[in-house]
């Protein structure tokens, strides 16, 4: 018998370096607690905000949320979920300069962002444990946003209190949705001396944006609550076409929403939003014939453009029938459309002309959703429960018109000349009607006994129904599926405010997704999580530290050489480790860091090559630290911070034949604030580095090059 090694897993350096601020996030803040540092004479001169209590949908103080209703619908603590959960408040997206919902959450662990490169449209690209989390991991205000083709909800952060990752399966709180998990989207909503504040920002790429948040009360009980959010961008991008001609990106944006307290036991929360957003659509450059990069677009600066336009507006209701027991009902309708314009093409043999075929996408989703449920506690002898009963339904159906052209004109790659007249496309390629009905039963009990232990429970049935109507052809289809799915954890609740916790989670998801209506089997998966979560009581801190192990069967792809064809590749698994820290660490300094250690395979597949393989765009280490300190001074206080983000190496094809190795960027904010006013400098990337996000279908994707953005805030 050959005696084998242990292998150890190593490092790069930045991530080592990145590893040591987990001792101080987790034991630092309870010395500094101990033994507080001096504070300086100069007080520090912020506006005061009366908000209420931590609720689970409301402001966050500092870096560390308490509590969260995403992973169970209740309100209940991070700190007994048995399951990840991270969640980035409105502080710590504006201090590290957040303007998009993946600068949000890209210091989360398991999360990550941007896979396929740079965006300016405002698509959110992202990987939760290995596993897609652009569509059906989107949720807002724990309603699903669906997705169809090209229309894909665009988020505003500016208009979000919060945002909540829950990472792996969930279909037991809401139904279909992939294995990774759930991005929540949690919207700014009225509260008794909200913010009020009005920003404009200056940026580079020409980046113009100003900004308004104000609300307040519209009789003396206090009663009726309003709030409104609004924004205008107008901005270029780092994309340039070789005549000199930018990308760029519009978009106007309003938020308003009414609460009206009925009665001391009853609410009525009313919600809208007008999102209006137009970008350029050539995000990618062209490979030379022998694999060279180029500064070629396949595109056109005039023709290259899409729209995307979306409505929404719903309510949030609550009942409280006595001190144990309420009624809730959350409802939403969204109207969202996309008209775009785009051209595809291909190196001809003389490694110099690129053929083209423009395209026009016309689509139209409308969706409704309601989530009903009851809540209430009961006791039986010691033994408290939490009980949660509920039902939801979804209806989505969206039209979608493809056409194309013939008679565009090609583009020499040595000599590429832009702004040519292209003909609107008129052969329909395809014209379809795609309808999803969902209907859910749920039941969830927290069972809490012997004071320290926490049996969490719940169970889903499902029935989802797809159809997809050919107005062209033969290739109409209808497929129903049904599904139970189930979670169980168990955590302990130490007196010192440890809790180590382990789980069991399943989710679906019916897969419906070729530009031919083509049906496929529904995927499912399962996992298995331990991990352990540290907040002493009143500390202003939390560590959680996870490791799992997560299989999806029957999952559906694109072929790698090409992402228009579909196909059920069979079986994916993800292994991995997971560390968060967030802290306050002095009465001055603010801490985050996360480590995520993700082993993903392709287990089973038709396609042999792909077998013992790592899924295309997964890195296997990533990690990221931010500090934030708070200087008082007699002229105002200072503020400084610095972080630096670690993404390993991702391969770009199944067989793991190209690769893009990982790369370090640091990020840097500097802001001043005196009384109501505030003034902010944050630069991404902070030392121009040049790294290519990933390289498939015969185009760079490339990464994200220095930006900053100047913010001037008045609050009042």
């Amino acid at each position: 018998m050959k005696n084998h090694k242990p292998r150890l897993l190593r490092l790069k350096p930045a991530v080592r370096a990145l590893h040591s601020v987990f001792l101080g996030l987790a034991f630092g803040p309870s010395l500094a607690l101990a033994a507080p540092e001096p504070v300086a004479e100069a007080t520090l001169p912020t506006v005061t905000v009366t908000a209420p209590a931590e609720s689970p949908t409301g402001p966050v103080t500092g870096y560390t949320a308490k509590r969260s209703a995403t992973a169970t619908k209740t309100d209940t603590p991070l700190i007994e979920t048995p399951q990840s959960v991270s969640v980035v408040g409105r502080e710590e997206m504006e201090d590290r300069g957040a303007t998009t919902l993946l600068e949000a959450i890209r210091y989360t662990p398991g999360v990550t962002v941007s896979n396929w490169g740079y965006d300016i449209r405002g698509y959110d690209w992202l990987l939760i444990r290995g596993f897609n989390a652009q569509s059906s991991s989107s949720f807002r205000d724990g309603l699903r946003q669906s997705g169809l083709g090209y229309v894909e909800p665009i988020t505003e952060v500016y208009g979000l209190e919060r945002v909540e990752v829950l990472r792996g399966p969930a279909s037991v709180m809401f139904g279909r949705g992939d294995a990774g998990g759930v991005v929540n989207r949690v919207s700014k909503t009225p509260y008794l001396n909200a913010p009020r504040e009005v920003e404009v920002q200056l940026g580079s790429f020409e980046r113009k944006q100003i900004a308004a948040d104000f609300g307040g009360s519209l009789n003396t009980d206090n009663s009726l609550l309003y709030r409104v959010v609004a924004l205008g961008l107008d901005s270029n991008s780092q994309e340039e076409y070789p005549n000199g001609d930018d990308a760029y990106q519009k978009r106007l944006y309003l938020a308003p929403s009414l609460r009206w307290d009925l009665s001391p036991d009853t609410s009525l929360t009313l919600l809208a939003e007008v999102l209006r957003n137009e970008a350029s659509d050539d995000i990618n450059y062209i490979t030379g014939p022998n694999g060279e990069l180029t500064n070629v677009k396949e595109g056109d600066p005039r023709y290259s453009i899409v729209d995307i336009d979306s409505t929404t507006f719903g309510y949030q209701f609550e009942h409280r029938f006595n001190d144990t027991w309420a009624f809730r009902q959350n409802l939403r309708y969204a109207n969202r459309t996309a008209d775009k314009h785009h051209i595809r093409s291909s190196l001809e043999a003389d490694g110099r002309t690129l053929s083209r075929t423009a395209y026009h996408e016309d689509e139209d989703l409308d969706q409704w959703t309601v989530d009903t449920n009851v809540q209430g506690q009961v006791f039986t002898g010691q033994v408290a429960h939490t009980l949660l009963f509920g039902v939801d339904w979804d209806r989505m159906s969206g039209d979608a018109v493809s056409s194309s052209s013939n008679n565009t004109p090609s583009l020499d790659i040595l000599n590429p000349i832009y702004n040519q007249d292209i003909p609107e496309p008129d052969q329909v390629d395809a014209d379809g009607t795609r309808t999803i009905k969902q209907l859910g039963f749920y039941a969830q009990d927290q069972i809490r006994f012997n004071e320290q232990w926490l049996l969490t429970a719940g169970g889903r049935w499902d029935k989802v129904k797809l159809d997809y109507d050919d107005h062209l052809g033969s290739n109409s289809a209808s497929q129903s599926d049904s599904a139970f799915t189930g979670r169980v954890g168990l955590t302990y609740l130490a007196p010192n405010g440890v809790a180590p916790y382990i789980s069991y989670a399943q989710s679906f998801l019916p897969n419906f997704i070729d530009e031919f209506g083509t049906l496929f089997d529904p995927s499912r998966a399962e996992q298995i999580e331990a991990g352990v979560k540290v907040q002493p009581a009143g500390a202003p801190w939390m560590f959680t530290g996870a490791v799992y192990t997560l299989t999806k069967r029957d999952v559906v792809t694109y072929d790698d050489s090409d992402s228009y064809t579909a196909k059920q590749t069979g079986k994916i698994r993800s292994r991995g480790i997971e560390l968060e820290g967030k802290a306050q660490l002095s009465p001055r300094l603010k801490g985050i860091a996360s480590y995520t250690y993700t082993d993903a395979e392709v287990l089973e597949s038709s396609y042999s090559y792909e077998v013992g393989k790592t899924p295309m765009q997964v890195p296997k280490q990533q990690a990221a630290l931010w500090l934030d300190y708070t200087l008082p001074t007699e002229i105002g206080a200072f503020g400084f911070g610095g972080g630096l983000r670690y993404v390993g190496q991702r391969y770009d094809d199944a067989e793991n034949t190209s690769r893009q190795g990982g790369y370090t960027l640091a990020d840097a904010a500097i802001r001043w604030q005196q009384g109501a006013w505030q003034l902010a400098f944050n630069v991404n990337n902070l030392f121009d580095k040049e790294y290519f996000a990933s390289r498939t279908y015969g185009n760079y994707q490339l990464g994200e090059e220095r930006s900053y953005t100047v913010t001037g805030k008045y609050r009042f």
